[in-house]
């Protein structure tokens, strides 16, 4: 068994089963320039206008994202929503140094149990990070849409 170096991309949408996909983003060359209040609100305002995916839960680290989303718009494959608000971030923000690795990591979740046990993994990246004792004390995650399985 062999296991990825890149990304493969292509969600696999099944209307009879829920779909929720984890999703990790970095920045270019792993700098460390998300993680601050402006690009914190700037992103949670793009993901609630782009509705083509509902963001449910994410953390925000200094050099990537992790976030679950579900489709909303069957038509708009989940690559294009990712490049669509990784631009309107870039144009709204329009700092040179704010770019993003060209790819992403996505894996679509098998069930309630796999999104649970994940977002506890995941919300603890700030404390795994050095960044707090505590990773309810990290101001930089959130949910904006509740992702269910039934």
């Amino acid at each position: 068994m062999t296991s990825r170096r890149k990304p493969t991309h292509g969600v696999r949408i099944d209307s009879s089963h829920p779909t929720i996909v984890f999703v990790t983003v970095c920045t270019k060359e792993r700098r460390p320039w998300l993680a601050t209040p402006e690009n914190h609100d700037a992103l949670r305002s793009i993901w609630q206008e782009a509705t083509a995916w509902a963001v449910g839960r994410y953390v925000l680290m200094p050099d990537h994202l992790h976030l679950f989303a579900a489709p909303g718009r069957l038509e708009i494959p989940l690559d294009n929503w990712i490049r669509y608000w990784k631009s309107r971030f870039t144009r709204t923000r329009r700092l040179p140094a704010y770019q993003w690795q060209t790819d992403h990591w996505d894996t679509r979740l098998r069930s309630d149990e796999s999104y649970e046990a994940k977002w506890l993994y995941v919300r603890e990246n700030p404390v795994r990070g050095g960044l707090v004792d505590d990773a309810a004390l990290w101001p930089y995650q959130g949910e904006l849409n509740r992702l269910l399985w039934s």
